[in-house]
């Protein structure tokens, strides 16, 4: 078991809602703020990718009736609020942070240059990229996945309401077999949906390791990020 050097943390927008489904939970951003804080505290050099779908799918109905491309920047903004809501708790526990944006908002975050968030993380810093790619039709899986090849992350760590990968719904059906690790080749042909089939390929083809593990069981971070057998490892 060795303490992975640089990860890439994606965390659902609903996480940060908590039992709302929507909006922000302040007790439950500074829960997760707390987990991140002490990673990084342990030497663990950190990237988050957090989604925007605690805001976004509360306008998501309205959006269908929406061209796609003017949806997907919606979509890009809410994680903007997501990042600057979580840097403001991670800062409350003493963890120096940076939101870099793919779309440029220079009053509010600092433009996505790769080589700088290297800096910052070698730095100590935790570095939250927001805005997706600035691309439509890209998940914020991909965009994960985009960000952890060019910071040279050692695994994409997806933290989902689920322990790991199924071989179907296991929220569905109670006979679901759980995997302790699965191929990319797997998780695309049976379709098992853990992420994007786009974002799967683009860690295949670059052997990128996807560990997927509970973010509500507490000091799961702390146990994936020290590389503890949590979840399920796709590699």
């Amino acid at each position: 078991m060795r303490p992975y050097q640089r990860i890439l943390l994606k965390v659902s927008g609903e996480a940060l809602a908590g039992p709302n489904l929507f909006g922000l939970d302040p007790e439950r951003v500074r829960e997760l703020a707390a987990e991140v804080a002490e990673v990084v505290r342990a030497g663990v050099q950190v990237g988050l990718v957090v989604g925007g779908g605690n805001f976004f799918r509360g306008v998501a109905a309205a959006a269908q009736s929406m061209d796609r491309v003017t949806g997907d920047h919606m979509g890009m903004l809410a994680t903007v609020i997501n990042a600057l809501a979580f840097q403001d708790a991670l800062e409350r526990q003493g963890v120096p942070t940076r939101v870099m944006t793919a779309i440029q908002m220079h009053q509010v975050a600092e433009p996505y240059i790769r080589r700088r968030a290297i800096r910052h993380m070698e730095k100590g810093r935790a570095v939250i990229f927001a805005a997706g790619t600035s691309n439509p039709y890209f998940s914020t899986d991909t965009a994960a996945t985009l960000r952890g090849l060019e910071i040279h992350a050692q695994v994409i760590a997806k933290a989902t309401s689920v322990d790991g990968v199924y071989d179907k719904d296991p929220k569905k059906y109670p006979d679901a077999v759980k995997y302790s690790e699965v191929s990319y080749t797997e998780v695309l042909s049976k379709a098992l949906g853990v992420m994007d089939a786009s974002a799967v390929a683009m860690c295949r083809d670059n052997n990128m390791p996807i560990v997927v593990f509970n973010l509500r069981a507490s000091g799961n971070i702390m146990r994936m990020a020290m590389g503890e057998t949590i979840g399920t490892m796709i590699r």
